[in-house]
């Protein structure tokens, strides 16, 4: 597999946090983490070592072949994760243009909806 998009951005939670967050979306019914759009489907856990790894299978109907790896190392507080995905397919890449949307969806599950700190805000709240 290649990479074709990555991104590293501290999170305030521990790796372990973050790892349980990763493997059990749903564990808080009452707060939902992986919102999924129109064109994705639920990944699964091809691979979960705790704390530092966990990689999804594909989001995406249309590239059902690309894997999402999450590197979950501690930062250097020691008391956060510095947080690193990446975007794995098979074969040849797809086309620049194609990865913009998987590379920002992929950014805001992460970081904008604060999907592995469970910090995430209701899609119609106002974001502090």
């Amino acid at each position: 597999m290649i990479e074709v998009g990555s991104r590293r951005r501290d999170q305030p939670a521990p790796p372990h946090v973050l790892h349980e967050a990763l493997t059990e979306p749903d564990r808080d019914p009452a707060r939902p983490c992986l919102l999924l759009l129109d064109d994705e489907v639920r990944p699964g856990i091809v691979t979960a070592e705790p704390p530092g790894l966990v990689v999804w299978s594909s989001l995406w109907q249309r590239r059902l072949d690309a894997r999402i790896r999450f590197e979950l190392p501690g930062d250097r507080s020691g008391h956060g994760t510095d947080l690193r995905w990446q975007l794995l397919v098979e074969g040849p890449p797809p086309d620049a243009s194609l990865l913009g949307h998987p590379r920002r969806r992929l950014d805001e599950l992460v970081n904008a909806e604060r999907h592995t700190s469970g910090q995430q805000a209701h899609p119609h709240e106002t974001r502090r």
